[in-house]
């Protein structure tokens, strides 16, 4: 059982994706979005960008539901041009949801991460990108953003050893409609292997269920023919 999992982004793509998991695997899904979910979970909408809400959306929700256990945090948004291209506002807000958010959302989790009495204890599952490891042409906002979820994972596990487990998630692209609003040379192409993002929600699951004082360090799921990987 993976307990109370608290999940950004959890109204579309991966987000929605792995609450769908949790709640096959017998825990509450806790979702914090823009948007309201389907299939009838706690909610709290909220704009990752402004901090104040993000705190705001986890400690309502945690106390709303007894605790948390396990928190991912698969919000993202992209803005896809060159740097001189991108309106700054754009630009930031970019920084904003994916880096700032995740770091907002964390901080406001442990408290109760750290008072997770599940048998897995509390335990953090944060979501990169293959751009978090690899640099690419017109996409400095979402790299910067990725790069800076991919080093304060690493920082934060070394910070939380012993205390909350955990996980960084490197994925490739996924069908979901992360893609829909970009412009047509920015999409996949029609030859394109994506992963399903069931398929990625299953390998979080792995993480977040893995017994107290073994954890997961770090994930690449990734389509087998995935260009921006290795």
């Amino acid at each position: 059982m993976v307990g109370n999992v608290l999940i950004t982004g959890g109204a579309s793509g991966l987000g929605r994706a792995t609450a769908a998991a949790v709640a096959k695997a017998g825990g509450r899904p806790l979702v914090v979005d823009l948007n309201e979910p389907d299939g009838g979970f706690d909610h709290v909408r909220a704009d990752l960008a402004d901090r104040e809400q993000a705190e705001r959306a986890v400690r309502e929700l945690a106390e709303r539901a007894g605790g948390l256990d396990g928190v991912v945090t698969a919000a993202g948004v992209d803005a896809c041009g060159r740097l001189e291209d991108v309106a700054a506002d754009t630009w930031e807000r970019v920084i904003g949801v994916n880096l700032l958010g995740t770091a907002a959302v964390v901080r406001a989790a442990l408290p109760f991460l750290r008072a997770s009495e599940g048998a897995s204890g509390g335990r953090v599952v944060t979501v990169a990108s293959t751009l978090g490891v690899r640099a690419l042409s017109d996409a400095t906002a979402y790299c910067a953003s990725k790069f800076g979820v991919v080093g304060f994972t690493r920082a934060l596990a070394a910070e939380l050893a012993g205390q909350v487990g955990v996980t960084l998630l490197i994925p490739g692209g996924m069908h979901t409609s992360f893609f829909d609003d970009r412009p047509e040379q920015y999409k996949p192409g029609p030859d394109a292997r994506l992963n399903q993002p069931e398929d990625v929600a299953a390998a979080i699951l792995f993480a977040l269920g893995q017994p107290r004082g073994c954890e997961v360090r770090e994930l690449v799921v990734a389509a087998s023919t995935e260009t921006s990987w290795p």
